[in-house]
């Protein structure tokens, strides 16, 4: 249904959230020019990362000075170049960058239309374990495994599984009907934008129907499921957070 008169697909609630691309509203951020951006999940709504979407005009930039987040940034099309603490590598789309906390980095040379999505979020260091460093990277690259044994559920881990590492960020891929196994609840919180294809989420007690383009918060806890419908697969890029203690 075209979104008038008031309909839309969006719901915003207390513990999941659900945000389309005809909900856009583009926010000013201090350090990108040239692009627009458009902040999808923060803690103005509960949650505890921000998910930012970047998209660049030509000639746009983003510069982010050193601070207590870490960022976590995907190429969804297009392509730019990525430089963190001085140290830069050109990534096309697939192509991911890990920038932790205290250290500045930059975008630039986006070609036009290049979408990028920014998970952040401040660190939680580990007593005796040291911070992760950055790091760059091609999801093309990346070894997939069938979720819990099922071929029509692909997962791409894409951040190393180190104490390091506070947060995770994965790929999701599933096969026309495919879908998670069970209805998940669990301590970590999700920030999440779907990719391609589409399908329907179950958030509590609700249900969604879900295409690219469409980001979603779920919080901690937030019972949740997922299954691909349509006749391609549907994926999805998603954010948690791992590795700490629950108090």
């Amino acid at each position: 249904m075209p979104e008038l008169f008031g309909h839309t697909r969006a719901h915003v609630g207390r513990r999941h959230a659900l945000i389309t691309p005809k909900n856009h509203v583009n926010s000013t951020l201090p350090g990108v020019t040239g692009a627009t951006a458009v902040v999808l999940v923060s803690p103005a709504m509960g949650a505890q990362v921000a998910q930012t979407l970047l998209t660049f005009e030509s000639g746009g930039a983003a510069r982010f000075g050193a601070g207590e987040a870490q960022t976590f940034g995907y190429v969804m099309d297009g392509g730019a170049r990525v430089e963190i603490a001085g140290k830069g590598r050109r990534l096309k789309a697939g192509g991911f960058f890990y920038c932790p906390a205290g250290s500045d980095w930059a975008l630039s040379m986006p070609r036009r239309g290049t979408r990028v999505t920014l998970f952040q979020k401040k660190y939680a260091a580990l007593p005796g374990v040291k911070a992760p460093k950055a790091l760059f990277g091609d999801q093309s690259r990346v070894k997939g495994a069938p979720f819990l044994g099922d071929p029509a559920a692909n997962l791409q881990v894409l951040l190393p599984d180190m104490a390091a590492f506070d947060m995770a960020v994965n790929l999701f891929a599933y096969q026309p009907g495919g879908h998670l196994p069970f209805v998940e609840v669990h301590v970590m919180e999700h920030g999440l934008v779907m990719l391609s294809g589409e399908g329907v989420y179950r958030l509590e007690d609700s249900w969604y129907p879900v295409r690219a383009g469409d980001a979603v918060w779920m919080a901690p806890y937030c019972a949740q499921w997922f299954v691909a419908m349509g006749k391609v697969p549907a994926r999805y890029l998603y954010y948690k957070d791992v590795n700490r203690p629950p108090i």
